[in-house]
């Protein structure tokens, strides 16, 4: 039997306001433990929260940002559960009346646009941190995080496969980013996704019974932790068994989910008004006002790197995946660099580099990119030794040309050493120089790798590959 998957994904952004959602504390991340938090933030008895305004604008950015319809009424309710993670037994969140609702995003998978609906933003707060003790005796509790404010956006189940739901969480954080109201550092759990999933047959038109993975936090970790639900679920499926709604614990070092609790409905959560915070009233003036302040977004991008930059649709979305990406790549070409030529180096030397560092992004700046290619124009280094260049400056972000200098990296215009080199290679090479003089023209590409291994990739390409041609083409 075939089966089709179907997902709605649930994402927690923390907001990168300086103060938490309802007291002074710091959101500063990292910090001793229980040194970031109040007695309004741990809950303690007689304190009253105050509504962070900056949460209220942030929140409302991101509905624009996603094509949300703004809530010019809304409030804040008690969502009720015991978890030690939780000072006061209840998280401040927001019910049946959220500040952002029906909105949507576009996602390109496989060629193909397809739009995925939101439901709802709304606002809360996050909770603290366990800190299991490594023997198993008990657990700990770090307070820090707790009141850090959360959005949660909360999509409809038009996801089907887990390559969509990876390219949906990239989009929404790229999007968080170019409006500047979270770092989306995945790493530090300033965006969690959780992931609710089930399958059915296809052609069936009643759901099947869905599982949620809480707190995933890394594009790899969703992406296997949704494939393996979906090969648990059909499995048990075809072994006669039941699916249990349940939430599930994505182990990503084992590559396996465990079960951990019943999920909940809404009405467990016995959800009431929050007494002690007034309802947030938006008026459409603001609501505007808003909308005007928000800069550029990912796809305006696109299209400009398309229309003014003449660069292709594939590089100018590979570059706008990520907002600090696209500021270096913009930073490069205000300092006068060709824009696909800045391109290429991006998607070639930065990003592999990229990927060998954990995605960590380049220490040095755009302008000496710009500069890395200047050096090549000018002919001062080869496309190789560009490669070389870049590299250092990972390890050590310093003028591209004092590296140059230090590592007497500079091309070789020495004719007359060349000249000898490509006699040596000659030389020692009769049969590739026969098969290039009986009409077999690739034969001088491995002439060519001898001459620039032999100088250590110093000579010019362009230079060896003309002289070689004449050198070649003289021979009696």
């Amino acid at each position: 039997m075939k089966y089709e998957v179907v997902m709605g994904l649930e994402i927690h952004i923390e907001l990168a306001t300086d103060t938490k959602i309802f007291c002074t504390c710091t959101t500063a991340f990292g910090g001793d433990v229980n040194t970031h938090c109040c007695p309004i933030c741990t809950g303690m008895p007689g304190t009253l929260p105050v509504m962070n305004r900056k949460v209220v604008d942030f929140a409302i950015k991101a509905g624009l940002a996603t094509n949300c319809n703004i809530a010019n009424f809304s409030k804040m309710d008690r969502k009720n559960y015991f978890y030690p993670d939780l000072p006061k037994a209840y998280q401040v969140s927001q019910f049946d009346l959220p500040i952002c609702e029906n909105g949507y995003i576009d996602i390109d998978v496989n060629g193909e646009t397809k739009r995925i609906g939101i439901t709802r933003i709304h606002m809360e707060e996050d909770a603290g941190k366990l800190i299991h003790d490594e023997l198993g005796t008990g657990s700990l509790i770090d307070y820090n995080r707790c009141g850090v404010p959360l959005i949660e956006i909360v999509s409809e189940p038009d996801l089907r496969s887990a390559e969509e739901a990876k390219v949906y969480v990239e989009k929404i954080r790229s999007i968080m980013q170019y409006i500047e109201i979270s770092d989306c550092k995945m790493q530090e759990g300033s965006l969690r996704a959780d992931v609710n999933l089930s399958v059915k047959p296809i052609g069936q038109q009643a759901l099947g019974t869905r599982t949620e993975m809480k707190n995933l936090n890394s594009f790899k970790s969703i992406l296997r932790a949704a494939k393996h639900e979906e090969k648990r679920q059909i499995k048990e499926i075809e072994s006669g068994n039941k699916i249990t709604q349940e939430t599930r614990r994505w182990d990503d070092d084992l590559g396996k989910s465990f079960s951990m609790r019943s999920k909940e409905e809404a009405h467990d959560y016995r959800y009431f008004p929050a007494p002690d915070l007034v309802p947030i009233k938006v008026s459409e003036k603001e609501i505007v006002i808003i909308k005007n302040s928000l800069p550029e977004l990912p796809q305006a991008r696109i299209n400009r790197y398309i229309n003014d930059y003449k660069l292709p649709e594939y590089d100018a979305k590979i570059l706008t995946n990520s907002k600090d990406i696209s500021d270096f790549f913009e930073k490069a070409v205000n300092h006068g660099a060709s824009p696909k030529k800045v391109s290429n180096y991006i998607m070639g030397d930065v990003m592999k580099l990229m990927n060998i560092h954990d995605d960590l992004l380049p220490p040095f700046t755009g302008e000496q990119l710009a500069m890395v290619i200047e050096l090549v124009s000018k002919g001062t280094i080869s496309k190789n030794m560009a490669s070389s260049v870049i590299k250092f400056m990972y390890e050590d972000p310093r003028d591209p040309i004092l590296i140059v200098q230090e590592k007497n990296l500079a091309t070789m215009n020495d004719e007359g050493a060349l000249i000898k080199i490509i006699d040596d290679i000659i030389s020692a090479n009769q049969q590739s120089v026969d098969d290039y003089r009986q009409g077999k023209k690739k034969a001088i590409g491995f002439l060519m790798g001898q001459v620039m291994k032999q100088t250590k990739g110093k000579a010019n390409p362009q230079t060896v590959n003309k002289m070689l041609v004449n050198k070649l083409n003289n021979l009696k």
